[in-house]
């Protein structure tokens, strides 16, 4: 049980200076500074910090992190990127998994982020390795992190050639996974591949999330079959469509269209700016796409946007800092959104996307939150400092506790 903590003169993102008390993991009051009503055991100043609710990782590939100095990728792009990485995938252990990927969840903990959802390869040549690495992290970061590992099913999957990788499905949902995944745009029948997965995932009473559309074809359409078959299905179901690219090639029409789909179908959308930037539009010199999908369109239809930097320092992205406000940075610039979207992005609709709900600071709510020192929001997400105050729960995470297991 988390001991009541008072956190003093703590600015939220309107600006405004609240004290908050916390007890037994949960927000217990919020209000004008020095006029808390409770009594708690232990204060802690926010003084010169933002607060925001904690940051959440909506699309990682833990197993691949800090690869980027043992994969060549010459040609830059996402295939160049996947035929590297089979090229060594005999030398990736469990331990060698483990080891990264938890160097990579203690950065994104210092950095605010209390919760993960994280792509496991599940191919025939690694089998579940990715998957049981993951879920051993997933069980060594409890304490300070929720981790939700993810499957991410190789092609193909539909036809007689998919019937070994729709067995390796459910051999992963059987070892333990939270999550249905794949890449239905690289299958020789997207349309199918999205039925199967979708699903498998109502089936298993999992959630669905799809690298979906993660091409700049303008006749991919992952994410409009989704919902199509949510609409014909009157599914009710959690499902998310990673990446969606290819949106950002259709009329604004078409755009729009879809959008609509996709918000009565309640499919949640998951933007990547960082991965897809760098992997997509490779050798193009004359009026070359953004390659995000379209932010504004999908928000003005009702979608649920959320932001992540999927790939972290390895053949599919050399960089990244495992900071959502580098993430947020990037799509201020990017895709034109205002400081407080990405942080909605990346905080409150990314724990959407994960979690099924949106998390906001309120009375009754998890005691789940971060604060950054800047003179503003604005600040914040600009210079990104570190050393940040993440509170998981009630409980202050720092190195002792990451170190824990």
């Amino acid at each position: 049980m988390s001991a009541s903590i008072l956190f003093t003169k703590a600015q939220l993102i309107d600006g405004s200076i609240v004290d908050v008390a916390t007890e037994d993991g949960l927000i217990a009051w919020i209000g004008p500074t020095g006029r808390c009503p409770l009594t708690t055991s232990k204060n802690i100043s926010l003084s010169g910090h933002v607060v925001t609710t904690s940051f959440v990782e909506p699309h990682a590939h833990l197993d691949k992190a800090f690869l980027a100095d043992r994969i060549s990728n010459p040609s830059g792009d996402l295939m160049g990127a996947i035929r590297g990485l089979e090229a060594v995938r005999p030398t990736i252990t469990h331990n060698d998994i483990v080891e990264r990927a938890m160097r990579a969840v203690h950065l994104m903990s210092l950095n605010g982020v209390t919760s993960i959802r994280t792509h496991a390869d599940t191919t025939i040549s690694g089998g579940l390795s990715s998957v049981r690495a993951l879920l051993e992290v997933k069980n060594k970061c409890s304490d300070f992190m929720d981790v939700q590992v993810a499957m991410l099913l190789e092609w193909p999957i539909t036809g007689v050639a998919g019937k070994e990788h729709r067995a390796l499905a459910r051999d992963a949902i059987s070892a333990g996974i939270d999550v249905v995944g794949g890449c239905p745009h690289l299958d020789l029948d997207p349309q199918g591949a999205v039925e199967f997965l979708l699903n498998l995932a109502v089936e298993a009473g999992l959630p669905l999330d799809l690298h979906a559309d993660e091409n700049m074809r303008s006749d991919s359409s992952d994410l409009e079959h989704l919902a199509d078959i949510a609409i014909r299905d009157n599914l009710s179901h959690q499902m998310n469509a990673s990446h969606c690219v290819a949106l950002s090639t259709k009329s604004e029409a078409d755009i729009d269209r879809i959008a609509a789909k996709v918000s009565a179908a309640g499919i949640t959308v998951t933007a990547l700016p960082q991965t897809n930037l760098f992997l997509q539009e490779r050798g193009i010199s004359t009026n070359p796409a953004r390659a995000i999908t379209p932010i504004h369109r999908l928000q003005q239809a009702g979608v649920i946007v959320a932001a992540g930097a999927d790939n972290l320092q390895d053949p599919f992205n050399l960089v990244g800092r495992g900071d959502p406000l580098e993430i947020g940075s990037l799509l201020m610039v990017s895709a034109h959104v205002t400081a407080a979207t990405a942080i909605q992005l990346v905080s409150s609709h990314a724990h959407h996307v994960v979690h099924g709900v949106a998390s906001c600071l309120a009375v009754g709510e998890p005691a789940t939150f971060v604060a950054t020192l800047a003179a503003n929001l604005r600040e914040s997400i600009a210079m990104g400092p570190p050393d940040r105050i993440v509170v998981y729960g009630g409980v202050v995470i720092d190195n002792q506790i990451r170190n824990r297991k």
